[in-house]
């Protein structure tokens, strides 16, 4: 990881426990809020996936897939964007089906991490589990809008406090000679 990607993951981290914070201080209306915090956090990754595509990715082999998965992001966001008036049912299906499918990958990626024994397949998984159990959890508490934002917040500090302590575990170099 390199030092930009560190600072760029501590940023991230410290933006996602503010979030976490302001959702936990003014529950009312926190659908609202979690949906906008997620349109945006979607476009901008678009946003960075389209911006690599453009700069080197589109010179690689297999470029292509990184404009795709850009475009879908981007595209992903703004129909976010466009779901924020709708009714809380309908934007808590949407966002739990990204939870699980987020928690879902992570799971597989640590699964494959393991497989070629590597160390650091505990932390995919622990982020892995910890999206689908907020899932399963907020599905508990779908009747009740701030029981709902609590659940989300738990699962957001968790996924900051995992991303920032990424930061300052020791990766392994690979040297080649």
């Amino acid at each position: 990881m390199s030092k930009f990607q560190r600072v760029q993951n501590i940023v991230i981290g410290l933006s996602m426990l503010i979030s976490a914070a302001v959702l936990i201080f003014l529950p009312e209306g926190g659908c609202l809020y979690i949906m906008l915090f997620l349109a945006a956090s979607l476009i901008l990754r678009g946003i960075s996936e389209l911006i690599y595509y453009f700069t080197m990715a589109r010179y690689m082999v297999g470029g292509k897939l990184i404009l795709f998965i850009g475009a879908v992001f981007f595209d992903f966001g703004f129909f976010t964007l466009t779901l924020s008036d709708e009714s809380n049912l309908f934007v808590l299906a949407y966002l739990l089906g990204f939870h699980a499918f987020a928690g879902l990958v992570n799971v597989l990626r640590a699964l494959e991490a393991r497989r070629y024994k590597s160390t650091s397949w505990r932390i995919n998984m622990a982020q892995g589990v910890a999206s689908i159990l907020t899932v399963l959890i907020c599905m508990l508490f779908s009747h009740n809008e701030t029981l709902l934002v609590y659940c989300y917040c738990a699962g957001m500090i968790y996924s900051a406090a995992l991303r920032i302590y990424s930061v300052f575990r020791r990766t392994a170099v690979v040297y080649v000679q």
